[in-house]
């Protein structure tokens, strides 16, 4: 038997209605997600973006061809591809693309500390007042409520004036105002599950209510809560970047694309790369994270499938 004919019965087993084992039943949906999202060329866009900035980000010291900080104001404002500079420098002569690169370090880090962060609180929010319900429900949806009455970056701007300026400090307010979306759907979600059988069988064996939560109604959620996560990470790089314009994010000498984008506005008419470039990475990063999570809603949403 040939490795065609291998691989060929190897995946028929994996799309086959009758699994020999759970193992094999979870390979093969995972095989069949996969099936679907790769039909989307815009998800596979998107998720080569989100690969390519994880990429830059593991190899910056790799991949960067000066040092991000080194300041020589003898070649300050050099244009793209003058002195080796492979896109121009910034006013204190630091390369661009080297500060580009260790940015997307800075991006990355914001967007995995909201997501864990954020993501959790607000799923354990909503299934406590979706399955509870009561006065529980009550309170916990109307603190959620105030939060999604202000716009996310004025509500960050008032935790970061108060909490003072650093990028932990903007990671902070970020996931704060960042987890009430994912409560509203983990509390759908947990509304059109609480009262399904096998609830209530677990209920019947003697399960407490923390381990129906967790063990039972949280991971029904958990598709649903991963696809918004997805499709906020835009609204939280331009969050994070907006926070960095305005000098409350990442502090200098950080190379922070929001931070940059600020620095170069000064100089946009004439020396538009300092200011351009840092806000199209913006660009491209926001729309794979949004591209991605259109593919993930496509494979993980139920009312989709």
């Amino acid at each position: 038997m040939t490795s065609a004919d291998t691989q060929r019965g190897w995946r028929a087993r994996l799309l086959s209605d009758t699994p020999r084992s759970r193992r094999e039943a979870r390979l093969g949906q995972a095989y069949r997600g996969w099936l679907q999202f790769r039909r989307n060329r815009l998800a596979l866009v998107g998720l080569g973006i989100v690969v390519m900035l994880v990429l830059v980000a593991t190899f910056a010291p790799l991949i960067a061809t000066h040092d991000p900080y080194a300041q020589n104001l003898g070649a300050r404002l050099l244009a793209p591809g003058e002195r080796g500079h492979l896109l121009g420098t910034d006013d204190f002569g630091r390369d661009t693309w080297s500060r580009l690169v260790y940015g997307a370090r800075v991006t990355l880090y914001i967007v995995a500390l909201v997501a864990i962060t954020a993501a959790p609180i607000g799923l354990l929010v909503g299934t406590a007042a979706g399955y509870l319900g009561g006065w529980v429900d009550t309170v916990l949806m109307r603190i959620t409520d105030i939060f999604l009455a202000f716009p996310r970056l004025i509500l960050a701007l008032a935790f970061v004036a108060a909490l003072g300026p650093g990028i932990e400090n903007a990671v902070i307010a970020i996931s704060i105002t960042s987890w009430p979306p994912y409560a509203r759907i983990a509390r759908a979600e947990t509304l059109t599950v609480r009262k399904s059988d096998y609830i209530a069988a677990a209920r019947l064996q003697g399960a407490g209510t923390g381990r129906i939560l967790v063990g039972h109604v949280m991971p029904m959620c958990v598709s649903s809560v991963i696809v918004r996560v997805t499709l906020d990470m835009a609204g939280i790089i331009l969050t994070a970047a907006g926070l960095g314009f305005l000098g409350l994010g990442a502090q200098p000498p950080s190379a922070e694309w929001g931070a940059m984008v600020s620095t170069g506005r000064r100089f946009l008419l004439d020396q538009w790369w300092v200011a351009v470039l840092p806000g199209a990475a913006i660009f491209v990063v926001s729309l794979g994270f949004n591209l991605l999570g259109d593919g993930l809603r496509d494979v993980l949403d139920p009312r989709a499938q």
